[in-house]
């Protein structure tokens, strides 16, 4: 299902110069190799262990490690409302997944690894839905590059000296103080990035995404994230189901 942004882009000063991204395209939908899948639809039995249980609303989301004694490679989610089990099977279970579910809206929450790799945390967001047989469903994704793409719309950054101040469009949020003395100082072209850390927290009634900025030096080839603070926002929810970014502050 697409997922549409309601996204305000405001003007920024001429010392508030925007961000850049990681991420050249969507990172896309997973898929279950062809044996998993297999596997999945011909098992007599899952093995399954949890990562979240709320008993008050009888609905808990699992992991599947293996469908009979095949394992399945990281792919597999199953979501349990009372007696009905509804598997995901093209979900990724890697690097521990987390789940809420908010009773007033009757949703559940889904982050999940998109991306991996050294210094990498890039997680997908899904909204999950039941329909009135407990039957669950998928209703919504956010791909981490749509994220990206929303977020490059507003954040910006000025640097002055060793700190670089970020802005949510004209509004400053935090400033970080550069400790790095051995990389040659800031890139000229291009020193503020995202797209490499993209989480979300989903402790409280609303999700939040979570971005780390990471900054480029004029020696080294990666990104560095030591001096660089956390930008979390709500992820909010009209009532057409549209999900929108709310306001980006310091964690």
């Amino acid at each position: 299902m697409c997922t549409a942004w309601a996204l305000t882009s405001a003007c920024q000063g001429p010392d508030v110069h925007p961000v850049s991204g990681t991420m050249d395209a969507p990172c896309g939908e997973e898929a279950a190799p062809a044996r998993v899948t297999e596997a999945f639809a011909q098992a007599q039995r899952l093995h399954q262990y949890e990562i979240m249980s709320d008993e008050a609303n009888s609905i808990s989301v699992e992991a599947v490690g293996e469908a009979d004694d095949t394992p399945t490679e990281g792919y597999g989610i199953a979501v349990v409302k009372g007696a009905v089990s509804t598997l995901l099977p093209h979900i990724s279970n890697k690097r521990q997944p987390r789940a809420r579910y908010d009773a007033g809206s009757g949703t559940l929450w889904l982050a999940t690894s998109a991306a991996e790799g050294s210094g990498i945390q890039v997680e997908r967001l899904r909204r999950i839905c039941f329909d009135s047989n407990g039957q669950a469903r998928v209703t919504a994704t956010l791909d981490p590059y749509d994220v990206q793409q929303a977020l490059l719309s507003r954040l910006g950054y000025s640097i002055r000296g060793e700190e670089i101040t970020l802005y949510d469009g004209t509004q400053p949020v935090a400033t970080a103080v550069n400790t790095m003395s051995e990389m040659g100082g800031f890139d000229e072209e291009q020193p503020v990035w995202i797209g490499e850390q993209i989480a979300y927290d989903l402790s409280g009634p609303t999700p939040q995404v979570l971005v780390t900025p990471g900054v480029k030096y004029t020696v080294g080839l990666v990104l560095t994230y030591d001096d660089m603070p956390t930008l979390s926002a709500p992820i909010n929810q009209a009532p057409d189901g549209t999900l929108t970014v709310g306001a980006l502050k310091a964690r």
